[in-house]
């Protein structure tokens, strides 16, 4: 699995002009899924997600987890983190895995979240989606799971 990770102060999702999540303080997760991710892919990347201490401390240090800070989880899936951009002027999308098992393992990866205590909004797997967010910092990070 591979992730961008945006600390934010405020997001959401919508799906041609309905809102289908929304998060006040807490991260922008935009979540893309490999072929041989399985579900304890998922479920050991969102414990790592909760743990990983990106918020600031009252010293301004980044020493506080999402857990810590009792934020929100806005993700969305993003198979176009495993395009290939090697050749040519269009993406390959080889890499990322089928839409049935990239559709299955986000929901595995969100309910591994929610049962960790996170309040999780979502987009919807495969819709066009519009994501509007607060970057706070910016605070911007890329996890892989490879």
């Amino acid at each position: 699995m591979r992730v961008v990770v945006q600390r934010v102060t405020r997001a959401s999702c919508e799906v041609e002009g309905e809102l289908t999540g929304q998060i006040g303080a807490g991260l922008v997760v935009l979540l893309g899924v490999a072929p041989a991710d399985t579900p304890d892919t998922a479920r050991s990347l969102a414990a790592r997600l909760v743990k990983l201490r990106i918020f600031n401390d009252d010293a301004g240090k980044m020493n506080r987890s999402l857990a810590d800070v009792g934020g929100g989880v806005l993700s969305i899936s993003q198979f176009t983190l495993f395009a290939d951009t090697s050749r040519g002027n269009r993406p390959s999308f080889l890499g990322a895995a089928p839409p049935e098992q990239g559709r299955a393992l986000y929901a595995e990866f969100n309910a591994a979240l929610r049962a960790l205590g996170i309040t999780v909004g979502e987009g919807v797997f495969g819709a066009h989606m519009v994501i509007s967010l607060v970057n706070d910092g910016p605070v911007t990070l890329t996890l892989d799971t490879a």
